[in-house]
């Protein structure tokens, strides 16, 4: 018979239903925000309402990155609570953007970046905010298993899962700020 610290608890196995669904509400979520920008029309044309929103946005993006460093800190030096409460304070910053994200696409729309700086454009289209879009949406299920798993106490699946979603989580937020400020510069 073998030892009990050979065998896989089944307990502490993730559920693929409970993956399943959580990358199904990210699908889900991807979709409706690449209809939202690409194909809704804007309800503020002239971006009369709430025109501060872009800028919050920054703001969110920029305090979530500030969250993600201070509670990688903090694990390293292995203060757990502080972590949590860290990645917390990211998680909620982030949700508070993807809210203020949205209305800002239903409100005012696409910004496009001006064709008039082709060299600028380029890099921002392409090695901007191309990897930016694209990691946004593998991080979205990325973030929300790795809470899915901390909040189990299956922290070495945690732990794995989070040194990939770490460093994409706040290469996403960083160049949130980035797209931001370079719409802003060549408006």
């Amino acid at each position: 018979m073998p030892s009990s610290t050979n065998q896989v608890n089944p307990e502490y196995r993730t559920p693929p239903s409970v993956i399943a669904s959580i990358i199904a509400v990210s699908a889900v979520a991807s979709l409706f925000l690449a209809w939202l920008v690409y194909y809704h029309p804007p309800v503020d044309v002239a971006g009369t309402h709430l025109a501060f929103l872009p800028a919050l946005d920054a703001v969110l993006n920029a305090l979530c990155a500030v969250f993600l460093v201070i509670g990688y800190r903090y694990i390293r030096r292995r203060q757990v609570t502080a972590h949590r409460n860290s990645m917390f304070g990211a998680f909620i910053v982030s949700s508070v953007f993807l809210v203020a994200y949205i209305a800002n696409h239903v409100l005012h729309g696409d910004m496009l970046f001006p064709k008039a700086y082709p060299t600028a454009r380029f890099i921002y289209l392409w090695i901007l905010l191309t990897p930016h879009i694209l990691l946004a949406i593998i991080c979205l299920p990325m973030i929300l298993i790795t809470f899915f798993l901390s909040l189990t106490g299956r922290f070495p699946a945690h732990r794995r899962l989070a040194r990939w979603t770490y460093p994409i989580w706040l290469y996403v937020s960083v160049s949130g700020v980035i797209v931001y400020a370079m719409l802003a510069a060549y408006r």
